[in-house]
């Protein structure tokens, strides 16, 4: 009897696909199954596949490849369709692929098989429609949280933590390589220690993650007894975990084979093709996954070790001071940017011969760009920066020179990407000239007097005893390396024992969709919420706030999520055992060509009285702060000096504003007309404030006045 009249006879039918020209050959009963006359025909694969599902003839295609890769049954559910779109039967598959060189042919047969009903069918029944699509959403969703991990380690845990539809192994492990050597990647339902037999095994070994490196082929063992036949050495180390089907899959990137992921099973698995397609699907995507993380990684290693090796080592501890400092990369590529902090001990300071307190330098600055030139010249401009510094220049003389030796470098550099194609465009965020910003500052640890120079740098801020933070609005200049020949006025404060200064880079304040304002009033809250004198644990905060986990919920109000390079450095005076006098102070100098700084003087008395009972003092001592000010740069050639502080008196918090000019005529009070501009300061004091005077100083004079708070805040001066 021929073959095919025993297929007839038990309602099979056979069919023959020729991959190179497209053609279906269909015997009687094939033709019949598929809604067609009785009778052997030769179709192209168009009007074959318009007599299935279209679901499952997207099924085929993928159960296919998976048959001619893996040299196996590729075996699946169709669901026949007629004219009208309606499904009239379901068949079941069975090919086997026949490989020539690049081609293929598929010989398989096609049987009716009746659909299961509803919780009827086996746990390894193939079965089609709502598995298929838990089996997509499956994937997807496996997809996206792979694509989203940024390390080996983060992969591993979302490979374990993956539940395939129904058949999730409880034991994985990712095997690598090294040389001729497989190894152990990681591991996920074995106990710690469990890997060591495998960790070092020749890739010669009988044993399946071997031989699936060694061939890419994957090896699915559906029960503990076709193990023990196909790998008789090795089954001793699998026996111990008492599993019942094993399936190792390669790990194949760029059609190289990296590795190996075996997944295990505690109940016996058929391996059906459905399961074998999830399984190297995962497998593809962890591939995938894993050599991300690992140029991830080692890019990551590289630019932290770059930027290791040209950050300072704040070293011991100096007396009379603490410091803490961080630098967090937080761009794409190879996490390599220009922002850099340093501190340098300046001649005559702590250490050298004077053996008093000295002095030392702080300096934070940010090269324009994120890339190798960028931390290049990062590196470059700090080591000229601590050679200006250690030749004991004053800090405008530091930037200054600073800024001249930028200018060279840019000058020399021959990029062509600037505007007009020479390389000269200032700014040129590719190979053309970079800027630089800089905050310089030098202190005086016995007094704590800062001094300080600004290039186009974020001011610093003050953090008093109290909790009161003040941003400190400095004197600037041009970033580094714009002119060459750039002046950079110089700044005075004084840092009182107890108090905190902060300095950082603008990826401080804008990460996290801010702009430089709404991104210091985050920080400013941070500050303020600080308890304790722990700078290590406020500098964790700082960055944690801005880039840890946490940090998605404090996003500003741009629409995209900027990120930048973050560099902080904070310095804090040890606090005094003795009752301080003035717990809050402030200064600032207001230059006769900077009337603006008039608002930020107004600001300064605002924040530094940000907890004061009556609001309307508060309004008096803004009031009153301006028209000082004003007079000076109105009245005289000379700049204007702004001190004010807010001490504990008797009766309660007592706020004393100095205003000192240079002037040595002093003021006299005049008695303007309902509709004058001018003439009103001396008037406005005697009326607001509760004490107030003018005092001769040397060469210039001294305006002050007072104001007391009965009621201020309990404890606001312990």
């Amino acid at each position: 009897m021929r073959t095919e009249d025993v297929l007839a006879a038990i309602a099979t039918g056979l069919w023959r696909w020729d991959n190179a020209s497209g053609i279906v050959s269909l015997d009687a009963e094939a033709a019949r199954l598929l809604g067609l006359p009785a009778e052997p025909v030769r179709l192209s694969e168009a009007a074959v596949r318009s007599r299935f599902h279209p679901v499952d003839w997207n099924e085929i295609d993928g159960v296919v490849n998976l048959a001619v890769a893996e040299g196996t049954l590729a075996e699946a559910r169709l669901r026949i369709m007629d004219e009208r779109g309606r499904v009239v039967r379901t068949v079941r598959s069975r090919s086997k692929p026949l490989i020539d060189g690049g081609d293929y042919q598929l010989v398989g047969t096609l049987q009716e098989v009746a659909e299961p009903q509803p919780g009827t069918a086996g746990p390894h029944t193939p079965i089609t429609g709502d598995w298929r699509r838990s089996r997509e959403a499956f994937l997807l969703d496996a997809g996206r949280a792979l694509a989203e991990a940024r390390s080996t380690a983060e992969v591993l845990r979302v490979a374990a933590s993956l539940s395939m539809p129904g058949f999730s192994p409880d034991g994985l492990a990712v095997f690598g390589m090294s040389g001729e050597r497989l190894t152990v990647i990681g591991h996920h339902g074995q106990r710690d220690g469990d890997e060591g037999p495998f960790t070092s095994m020749s890739l010669a070994t009988d044993y399946p993650a071997a031989e699936v490196v060694r061939t890419g082929r994957a090896i699915y063992l559906p029960s503990p007894e076709e193990y023990r036949r196909r790998f008789p050495m090795t089954w001793p180390l699998a026996e111990p975990f008492e599993r019942q089907s094993w399936a190792f899959v390669p790990l194949v990137v760029a059609g190289r084979t990296m590795g190996a992921w075996m997944a295990a099973f505690k109940h016996q698995v058929a391996f059906t093709p459905d399961e074998r397609s999830v399984l190297t699907t995962v497998a593809r995507m962890l591939a995938q996954a894993l050599a991300r993380a690992g140029v991830a990684e080692s890019e990551r290693e590289l630019s932290l070790g770059l930027q290791r090796t040209m950050m300072p080592v704040l070293g011991p501890g100096i007396p009379g001071i603490q410091v803490a400092a961080r630098y967090v990369p937080t761009g794409g590529g190879l996490q390599v940017g220009g922002d850099w902090y340093d501190m340098i001990r300046l001649p005559g300071g702590t250490g050298g011969p004077s053996g008093g307190a000295g002095r030392i330098a702080l300096v934070i600055g940010d090269v324009q760009g994120h890339d190798v030139r960028a931390a290049a010249l990062m590196g470059q401009l700090r080591i000229a920066l601590r050679a200006y510094a250690s030749e004991g220049h004053r800090p405008d003389a530091v930037l200054s020179r600073a800024s001249r030796f930028l200018y060279g470098v840019n000058d020399g550099y021959e990029g062509g990407d600037g505007v007009d194609g020479t390389g000269t465009g200032a700014g040129a965020p590719g190979g053309g000239p970079r800027f630089a910003t800089c905050l310089y500052l030098e202190v005086d640890l016995e007094t704590g007097t800062v001094d300080i120079a600004r290039a186009g740098h974020p001011d610093p801020a003050v953090r008093m005893v109290d909790g009161t933070v003040l941003l400190r609005p400095t004197a600037g200049g041009l970033p580094l390396g714009i002119d060459a020949d750039t002046d950079y006025p110089t700044t005075r404060l004084t840092l009182e024992p107890g108090e905190t200064l902060m300095i950082c880079t603008d990826g401080l304040l804008e990460t996290g969709g801010h702009d430089l304002d709404t991104g210091w009033e985050r920080a400013k809250r941070l500050l303020e919420q600080h308890r304790g004198d722990d700078l290590e644990e406020l500098a964790d905060t700082l960055v944690d706030a801005v880039h840890g986990p946490g940090s998605h919920h404090t996003t500003g109000p741009l629409a995209d999520r900027r990120e930048d390079d973050i560099a902080v450095l904070l310095l804090s005076r040890r606090p005094a055992t003795t009752v301080r006098e003035t717990p809050r102070r402030t200064l600032m100098t207001i230059a006769q060509a900077e009337p603006e700084r008039i608002a930020e003087a107004r600001e300064q008395v605002r924040q530094l009285l940000h907890d004061w009972a009556d609001g309307d003092q508060l309004d008096a001592a803004v009031l009153m702060v301006s028209e000082m000010v004003t007079n000076v740069l109105v009245h005289t050639d000379g700049d204007a000096l702004l001190t004010a502080g807010v001490a504990c008196g008797e009766k309660g918090r007592r706020l004393r504003v100095e205003v000192s000019d240079a002037s040595d005529e002093l003021p006299h009070k005049r008695h303007p007309g309902e509709m004058a501009s001018s003439g009103r300061g001396l008037v406005l004091m005697e009326m607001l404030a509760d004490a107030w005077g003018v005092e001769p100083r040397g060469e210039g004079k001294t305006i002050w006045f007072e104001l007391t708070e009965p009621t201020g805040p309990e404890g606001c001066c312990a």
